[in-house]
């Protein structure tokens, strides 16, 4: 979530307006990627029935009350036109004023080493999930001539997709796609706890239908604003998403089609063998 701080904002209120009007971009959408991570983690958690949802908890105010900090820091250091000129490093500019170029360099250096960290937690959560999914035979698997477990497996091929990604899109597009699949990957979650989940495991269906509402609200203007920005990532994104449901969908019902004759063939077996103990009795 960007949000400006600024006690000049009013002064800068047309400065702000001309440029956005000349680049036009998203003012303000909430994202925490943090609670995936620990959810796909759940498993190396004490006691994971209780810690994991005060985990995300602590995950989501320990994000609110630092972007916070951060907006504070950027809004009162910078004027608006240089926040969006600074862009992907406003919070280094920021810090310039204050700390000098030494200041600059150390906010630069601190964030590359969040990121990585972050990154690499991401991947092995990540890699994690797609296991678990895997051994649930619901995504398909090779092994592709390499040694080791599926897990490193999935590892190796989560790593090659985020460069793929990092090579043909710049950051901006990654976190659009990243945004869309998201949302709409949320909005099915909820939909099949609703359905199918929420009598079972207590869930409230007031809550499960807000969350759902909600994501769709977000999705729609998300998609508002891209389809005036950058329509082409709304297509890429909305082709990408189809892709994997159509591929999902046929790898499934492969799946359920080899079971269901690996079951019909063991019944024929176990029954043709029972005729052979009864004509031996005879």
């Amino acid at each position: 979530m960007r949000i400006w701080a600024s006690s000049s904002f009013l002064r800068h209120y047309d400065e702000a307006q001309i440029l956005l009007k000349s680049q036009p971009q998203i003012c303000a959408i909430g994202a925490d990627g943090g609670h995936t991570t620990i959810t796909n983690s759940g498993g190396e958690i004490v006691d994971p029935h209780r810690n994991v949802g005060r985990t995300i908890m602590i995950s989501i105010a320990i994000c609110v009350v630092t972007y916070l900090l951060v907006a504070v820091a950027v809004g009162s250091n910078l004027t608006i036109g240089q926040i969006v000129e600074a862009r992907d490093y406003s919070l280094a500019a920021a810090a310039r004023p204050a700390l000098g170029q030494l200041g600059f360099w150390f906010t630069i250096v601190i964030a590359i080493a969040a990121t990585t960290s972050g990154v690499i937690a991401s991947v092995f959560a990540v890699s994690r999930m797609l296991t678990m999914l895997t051994e649930m035979k619901m995504i398909p698997h090779s092994h592709f001539g390499m040694k080791g477990g599926i897990r490193s497996h999935m590892l190796v091929y989560t790593v090659v997709i985020a460069g793929t990604l990092a090579v043909l899109f710049d950051l901006s597009r990654i976190a659009s796609l990243g945004a869309f699949f998201y949302l709409v990957m949320d909005i099915l979650v909820h939909l099949g706890v609703y359905r199918h989940l929420r009598n079972e495991i207590g869930a409230r269906s007031s809550v499960l239908l807000a969350a759902i509402a909600a994501d769709g609200i977000i999705l729609a203007a998300f998609a508002g604003v891209k389809l005036e920005s950058d329509p082409a990532i709304v297509g890429i994104a909305a082709v990408s998403i189809a892709a994997v449901f159509g591929l999902e969908t046929l790898f499934l019902r492969r799946t359920r089609t080899s079971n269901g004759n690996a079951h019909q063939g063991k019944r024929v077996d176990g029954s043709s063998k029972s005729h052979e103990r009864e004509a031996d009795q005879q």
